[in-house]
């Protein structure tokens, strides 16, 4: 207890903590919308194509993750409006912006002048770097989830499993898409400092596929969602602090491990 006490006394853990509690009520919210709306495979585009934005940024002396914020919501759009009005196959969109990401934020990091950075805190993550200035960015778009989803959720939930009735109920269907497409690719970046592009889509996967397993609801799922979340990344984050390893490859981990023995428990 002692030593948990001393833990805690380092403002980085802490830090590490509250990003965990904040990205996981993220990855509850989001995820939860990107798993009922099956467009995992486009917030993955959306996730490998910032790190382009993070290169340019490198390399022209801005704030890596302020590149890969204009980035993803440029190519979370960019999906949209292909898919809807360019007449552009969504997978093909997705794979071209994909696979042009990360080749231009290689190439760009690379290409900057002197010391160059190590790949492995963008791929990665490294959640014990995190700033307070992280953590109000952080708290602001889960609050902005939150509001939106108190006050749009009959919306959001028609969108989600039905856009043709909502299309035909007048509704904004493409406003709403817009819009979530750009909290999707906000939520992605700030969490990927935490995280890393390699593994945080998994953070915003894995925990409402879990959930999916007792829900069906897509505000429950939500709340089971956001529950998982926090406990395999607070406990993830506990186990790679004490064992020395490495905290976004635990906390999947770990997530996983949550995943198959609830699974698993489901067939019995």
């Amino acid at each position: 207890m002692n030593e948990l006490y001393e833990l805690l006394s380092f403002s980085f853990f802490r830090n590490a903590l509250f990003a965990s509690i904040l990205t996981s009520v993220l990855a509850g919210i989001v995820g939860s919308y990107i798993v009922a709306r099956r467009t995992v495979f486009i917030s993955g585009g959306i996730t490998h194509a910032s790190f382009g934005g993070m290169g340019i940024a490198y390399f022209l002396g801005f704030p890596p993750f302020i590149g890969a914020a204009v980035f993803a919501v440029l190519s979370a759009v960019g999906i949209e409006w292909s898919s809807n009005k360019a007449g552009l196959r969504e997978d093909s969109s997705i794979a071209i912006l994909w696979s042009l990401g990360m080749a231009i934020g290689i190439l760009f990091v690379f290409l900057t002048p002197g010391y160059t950075p190590n790949l492995m805190g963008f791929l990665f993550g490294d959640i014990l770097t995190v700033q307070v200035t992280d953590l109000i960015l952080l708290s602001a778009i889960a609050i902005t989830c939150l509001i939106l989803v108190k006050l749009f959720y009959p919306l959001i939930l028609s969108v989600a499993f039905d856009s043709e009735f909502a299309t035909v109920s007048k509704m904004p269907v493409q406003t709403i898409r817009y819009i979530s497409s750009v909290i999707v690719a906000i939520s992605i970046v700030l969490s990927i400092k935490v995280m890393g592009i390699i593994l945080v889509l998994s953070l915003f996967t894995i925990p409402a596929a879990a959930a999916n397993l007792f829900a069906k609801d897509l505000k429950k799922m939500m709340y089971i969602s956001v529950l998982f979340s926090l406990i395999g990344s607070i406990s993830g984050l506990f186990i790679a602090y004490f064992l020395d390893l490495p905290s976004g490859a635990t906390i999947i981990f770990t997530l996983t491990f949550i995943y198959m023995a609830l699974r698993i428990a489901k067939l019995f």
